[in-house]
């Protein structure tokens, strides 16, 4: 129990990343036809070790429409957070907001505020397309605040935006084993996540739900968490709204899952079972 106590830390970030990561296989920038302001998607987060499970936390995302240097944009919206029965183990809440145009999902602000136990993060980033530059506010528990410059990369998508961006894919022209690279920003670094297709199947959520998925594989940073190779799996609706529907992810010391729980403001189709 020592160990789950120690880790319990890494299941938001493990589930941030999962979530958060498919990508457009060939094309940069899309236009929206998945999801609309006022949609609100919650999961429900489970740790195994051994051969026992633990519902340790949950994660919401929600997005809305602003206006945003006087233009309309999407403002969107993810927190998690250790469940009640485990804050006083490990105590952890956690908010990520981006921002991002609306014509064709690029990331225009993001920012992270997480608090983790005694650690606590607080980073965000303004993307100027004029420049091609990166602008970041650095901060944490053990870094002073600094300001930084990144070029920005041709279809580099912050952590958040990259899900909403990423459901827009016409998932029609996906063959099996497809592969495509996505840029992300992750802590004011700009890494390759490699992205593989594996086709359709069933998601059985619970004992009278199941939907009809598309499969993906990721090819995930090695250290901290993850040990490399391609030990994370996401399930996104084989349907119009294209929701992430299931996470599975293979920890060095054991595995994260993330099942939707549920939808507000859209909706996706259960299969009989």
């Amino acid at each position: 129990m020592n160990i789950f106590f120690k880790y319990k830390k890494l299941f938001l970030l493990s589930v941030f990343v999962m979530l958060l990561s498919v990508n457009s296989f060939g094309q940069c920038y899309y236009k929206n036809r998945c999801f609309s302001s006022g949609e609100k998607v919650s999961y429900n987060v489970y740790y195994k070790l051994g051969f026992l499970w633990f519902n340790a936390a949950e994660v919401t995302f929600l997005v809305k429409t602003i206006t945003y240097n006087n233009k309309p944009a999407y403002k969107y919206i993810s927190k998690g957070r250790s469940l009640p029965g485990y804050d006083w183990i490990f105590k952890v809440r956690d908010s990520y907001v981006s921002i991002s145009d609306t014509s064709e999902l690029k990331s225009l602000y993001f920012s992270r505020n997480t608090n983790e136990g005694n650690y606590s993060v607080n980073n965000s980033y303004f993307f100027d397309y004029n420049k091609n530059k990166i602008y970041s506010t650095i901060q944490n528990s053990k870094t002073p605040k600094y300001n930084d410059t990144l070029k920005l990369k041709k279809c580099t998508y912050d952590m958040l935006t990259a899900v909403y961006a990423c459901r827009n894919i016409n998932f029609s022209n996906l063959r099996r084993n497809d592969t495509t690279i996505l840029k992300m920003l992750v802590d004011n670094k700009i890494y390759n996540l490699y992205f593989r297709y594996l086709g359709k199947e069933n998601v059985e959520i619970n004992d009278s739900l199941s939907y009809r998925c598309r499969k993906f594989s990721a090819l995930m940073i090695e250290g901290t968490i993850f040990s490399g190779g391609e030990d994370l799996q996401v399930w996104i609706s084989d349907d119009k709204a294209k929701i992430p529907v299931k996470v599975v992810a293979n920890i060095l010391i054991g595995s994260v899952v993330a099942k939707i729980d549920k939808i507000q403001g859209n909706k996706i189709t259960a299969v009989d079972k």
